[in-house]
């Protein structure tokens, strides 16, 4: 995927590289990649969770609305922390 994000940079469309291993990214160096500490397979995470998916693509979205940063660029997802309830 890093390297088809390239050609496509090259070609004038801008990508996010959603990235399950970070040392891929950092040898690979796609434009953007958002680092996500997930399972293989689940780039979003766990099914069924659609706050969290929607989560990481505003995340790897916001990637792109940064105009000043300089590719390749590499950032960790940061999952919103939840305050925890009464009790817990």
């Amino acid at each position: 995927m890093c390297l088809a994000a390239a050609e496509l940079e090259r070609q004038g469309i801008a990508t996010v590289v959603l990235q399950l291993l970070r040392v891929v990214a950092e040898r690979v160096q796609p434009p953007r990649a958002l680092f996500v500490p997930f399972s293989h397979g689940y780039p979003f995470d766990a099914p069924g969770d659609p706050e969290r998916q929607r989560e990481v693509l505003e995340a790897a979205l916001s990637l792109l609305e940064d105009s000043g940063a300089q590719p390749p660029l590499l950032a960790d997802f940061e999952p919103a922390v939840v305050a925890a309830g009464p009790g817990t």
